[in-house]
């Protein structure tokens, strides 16, 4: 038995409020995943400061492009959410209708926001559930699974943790990013009184800040997954 089954024939109405039940509490599980992701998110950017400072130029596009990421995850939770939004209010509107014909009427709009949150990879599994209970109920017709959208478009995510950087080192020139030529595309500003010392210590922290890196990056990923 799913998520979202049931042991025995229930009643309309009852139907309806316990998937507005299961609808509420999954969008408060993605705003939990929501401030969670932020929280790392908010790691990553004082890390890709602390990066640019010390120029290390590959260390602050990686983080950069995570940043990006965790931004785009966000986005489509936001979506996820407004999709469950919409699937409640659809269901106040199936309540009134039982009042006076007794029976759930199939809806449309119901489909295509199921349609919608079955590709959501937070919400998929428990959507499903729900959808077949919605289709056995006759809410809704037989759904199609359709390919999940491609994930990253590399060019635009390349581009887009570009224009972090650049904010990034602009925020630490107080504006200045002009007397720091080719500081993104070529190499990060390191004032000349710390490139000997930034010199002597990158062999030491460099196997320290590569894992420190990929701890954020699985952390991260585990929240979008």
């Amino acid at each position: 038995m799913g998520l979202f089954g049931q042991s025995k024939k229930s009643d309309p109405k009852e139907l309806v409020r316990e998937w507005q039940t299961k609808l509420r509490k999954e969008s408060r599980q993605l705003d939990r995943q929501i401030l969670g992701i932020q929280r790392e998110e908010e790691k990553i950017k004082r890390s890709l400061k602390d990066a640019a400072k010390k120029g290390d130029k590959d260390v602050c596009r990686i983080l950069a492009k995570e940043v990006v990421r965790s931004r785009k995850a966000i986005g489509k939770i936001h979506s996820a959410k407004a999709q469950i939004k919409s699937v409640e209010y659809s269901m106040n509107q199936q309540l009134a209708t039982l009042r006076l014909s007794g029976s759930l009427q199939k809806s449309a709009e119901v489909m295509k926001s199921m349609q919608d949150l079955v590709k959501v990879s937070d919400v998929a599994a428990s959507m499903r559930e729900l959808s077949k209970e919605m289709m056995k109920a006759g809410l809704i017709e037989e759904m199609v699974d359709d390919a999940f959208e491609s994930i990253d478009d590399q060019e635009e995510l390349e581009e887009e943790a570009q224009e972090e950087v650049d904010k990034i080192l602009w925020e630490l020139t107080a504006g200045k990013l002009g007397e720091a030529p080719d500081a993104v595309r070529d190499t990060l500003p390191v004032p000349p009184k710390q490139k000997v010392a930034a010199a002597a210590s990158a062999a030491i922290e460099s196997d320290s800040d590569e894992e420190d890196v990929t701890k954020m990056q699985e952390r991260l990923e585990a929240l979008r997954s």
